[in-house]
C-alpha cells in the first residue's frame, strides 16, 4: 500500500450526479467538498424514471426506506397506435421501476451524503481550474463573492449539459439537436387511465408520454412545433395537444410545472482530462426514450467514486482511474443509440413506417424478446464493460465452465448485497475435499488491503474476483490464480507492486 491522499476531492454540481459521487466517496472515507452556484435544491420535478440497478446503488447507500415511501412501482410500459393497443412490456420483480421525482432522489442523495459527514456547498461557483501531474487547483467564488483557491487531489464535473468543468479542461461536446421541440408537464388528471403503467401513444399527431406519479398526478410528455415558445405552452394548448395525441376523455387541470426543451445527442470526447473526470450530463445527453438520463449519470458516479476511493487511499495504483472513460463511454454509446431509435420511432409519419414499427413491436412482445433483452437492458442489469485496466481480457479457463463473463454485472442480487464495496472480493469455490491453494494464502498477503477472500465448498474449484461495484474484474479455474494474480498486480499501489508481480509470475507457472 501507497501513502494515502489526504487532500480533499472536488465535486462540482449537487444535482445526482455530483450527489451520488459525493456519497460514494464519503461513505469510503474520502473528504468532498461538493459544490453548485446555485442557491438551493431544484424544485423542478425533471427525470424520475428511476431503474433497479440505479436504486440498488441508492440502497448501498441506505436509502431503501426512502424509496418505498416515496418511489411509485412501474409494472408496464404500454404501447399504442393511435388509441389501438399494440404491446405491453410487463416487468417482473427484478426489472421493475419505480418513479421517483428529481427532488426526491436528490433528497435521498443528501441524506445519504449527510449521514458520513457531508455537505452541500450552496451559492459557491468554480472559476478557475489547472492541473498537474500531481493535483488540481481550483479557484471557488463563495457566497460572499470572495475567491479563495485551494488544491485538490482531483476534481468531478457533475455539473451539468452546460458543465463549466469540461468547458475549462477544453474537451468538445459533439453531437447534434433534435428539430423538434418537447413538452414536459406535471398535471393532475381527470379520466380513466391505469396509474401504474406508462402509457406511449404514437399518433398521426405525434408522440404522446402518460407517466404516473406518486402524489396521484401525471407526468406529460409530447412534441411541440419547431419554434414554439415557453409562453405559447398555455393549458388550453396542452388539453389540445392530450386530446389529439391521448387516448380521448381526458382533461387536466391544476398544472404544477410545465416547460419546453430541445432534445440533444452530445457526448464529450473523453470523459476525463489528467485528474479531472466528467459524469452524467457533463459527459453525455440523450433523448429522454428509456427513461435512462438520471440512471446513466448515477452509475457514471458510482463506477467513479469507488476507483477514486481505492487509489486515493494508496491501495490500488493510478492506472485504475485509466478504466472510467472507456467503461462508462461504452455504456453511454448504447444509451444515445438506444434513445436516438426509439425517438425517432416515436417521430414516424410514413404510414409504411409507422405499419413496420407496429408489427415489430407486436413481434417482440408476442415472442419474449421484450421481456429477454430489453428490460433488463433497461434495468441496467445487462450493461459490461470491455477489456481494460479493471476488466481482464482472458477468461481465465473454459468459457462454458463458467456462467458469467468478466465485465458482468454478478448476476445473484443477494450476493450482490453482501459483498463489501471498499474493496474487490475475491469468491472462491473449493472442492468438499479439497484444501487450500498455496497461491491463495499468497494473494491474501500481498493484498490484504485490496481484496476480501470469501470461501464456499462446491464441486470444482473457480476463483471470480469481484469489484467494489459488483462487476466480475477476473476469473481462473486452476488453484495457481496465475489471471487474478497477473490482474491485481496491474491495478496494486506501487508499495506492493514488485511482491505482487513475482507471485503473479509463479500463480502462472503453478
Amino acid at each position: 500500500m501507497s501513502k494515502p491522499d489526504d487532500r480533499p476531492v472536488l465535486v462540482v454540481g449537487a444535482g445526482p450526479v455530483g450527489l451520488t459521487a459525493a456519497a460514494e466517496l464519503t461513505r469510503r472515507g474520502v473528504p468532498v467538498r461538493l459544490v453548485d452556484k446555485a442557491a438551493g435544491p431544484s424544485p423542478l420535478t425533471k427525470a424520475l424514471v428511476v431503474w433497479p440497478r440505479t436504486l440498488e446503488v441508492f440502497r448501498g447507500l441506505g436509502a431503501a426506506a426512502y424509496i418505498d415511501k416515496h418511489g411509485l412501482p412501474v409494472h408496464s410500459f404500454r404501447y399504442n397506435s393511435g388509441t389501438d393497443p399494440i404491446c405491453d412490456i410487463v416487468f417482473g420483480d427484478r426489472t421493475r421501476p419505480m418513479v421517483i421525482v428529481q427532488p426526491d432522489v436528490e433528497e435521498l442523495l443528501r441524506e445519504a451524503l449527510e449521514r458520513n459527514g457531508g455537505t452541500v456547498e450552496w451559492r459557491t461557483e468554480l472559476t478557475r481550474l489547472s492541473q498537474d501531474p500531481d493535483g488540481v487547483l481550483a479557484t471557488l467564488r463563495g457566497p460572499d463573492g470572495e475567491e479563495t483557491t485551494g488544491e485538490f487531489a482531483y476534481v468531478v464535473g457533475g455539473d451539468g449539459a452546460g458543465s463549466t468543468v469540461r468547458k475549462a479542461i477544453g474537451v468538445r461536446f459533439t453531437g447534434a439537436t433534435y428539430p423538434n421541440l418537447f413538452i414536459l408537464a406535471d398535471t393532475a388528471l381527470d379520466g380513466d387511465l391505469q396509474r401504474d403503467a406508462v402509457h406511449y401513444y404514437c399518433t398521426e399527431n405525434g408522440i404522446m408520454v402518460l407517466v404516473p406519479l406518486h402524489n396521484g398526478r401525471f407526468r406529460v410528455f409530447t412534441a411541440g412545433p419547431p419554434g414554439m415558445k415557453p409562453e405559447d405552452l398555455t393549458p388550453e394548448v396542452l388539453q389540445d395537444f392530450v386530446d389529439k395525441r391521448g387516448p380521448g376523455g381526458l382533461t387536466l387541470y391544476d398544472i404544477s410545472w410545465q416547460t419546453t426543451f430541445s432534445i440533444h445527442a452530445r457526448h464529450a470526447e473523453r470523459f476525463r482530462a489528467g485528474r479531472v473526470f466528467l459524469a452524467g450530463d457533463a459527459a453525455h445527453i440523450h433523448s429522454p426514450a428509456g427513461g435512462q438520463g438520471l440512471n446513466t449519470g448515477v452509475t457514471d458516479a458510482h463506477n467513479l467514486a469507488w476507483k477514486l476511493a481505492l487509489v486515493h487511499r494508496g491501495a490500488a495504483s493510478p492506472v485504475l482511474l485509466d478504466s472510467y472513460g472507456s467503461e462508462r463511454a461504452a455504456v453511454a454509446r448504447a444509451v444515445v443509440k438506444q434513445a436516438e431509435v426509439q425517438t425517432r420511432a416515436w417521430m414516424l409519419d410514413k404510414r409504411w413506417q409507422i405499419t413496420l414499427r407496429d408489427v415489430s413491436a407486436r413481434f417482440a412482445g408476442r415472442s419474449g424478446l421484450f421481456d429477454r433483452f430489453y428490460s433488463p437492458w433497461l434495468a441496467g442489469l445487462t450493461n459490461n464493460y470491455p477489456a481494460g485496466p479493471a476488466v481482464d481480457g482472458n477468461p481465465g479457463g473454459r468459457p462454458g465452465r463458467s456462467r458469467q463473463r468478466n465485465g458482468h454485472l454478478v448476476a445473484d442480487p443477494a450476493t450482490r448485497e453482501t459483498l463489501p464495496v471498499d474493496r474487490y472480493t475475491l469468491l472462491v469455490t473449493l472442492p468438499a475435499s479439497g484444501e487450500r491453494p498455496s497461491a491463495l494464502a499468497e494473494l491474501q498477503d500481498a493484498y490484504e488491503e485490496l481484496v476480501r477472500v470469501r470461501i464456499t465448498r462446491g464441486r470444482r474449484f473457480s476463483a471470480v474476483l469481484v469489484r467494489p461495484d459488483h462487476y466480475i474484474a477476473a476469473q481462473d479455474f486452476a488453484p495457481g490464480l496465475g489471471h487474478v494474480h497477473r490482474h491485481l498486480a496491474s491495478l496494486a499501489a506501487p508499495a506492493v507492486s514488485a511482491h505482487s508481480e513475482d507471485l503473479a509470475g509463479e500463480g502462472h507457472r503453478a
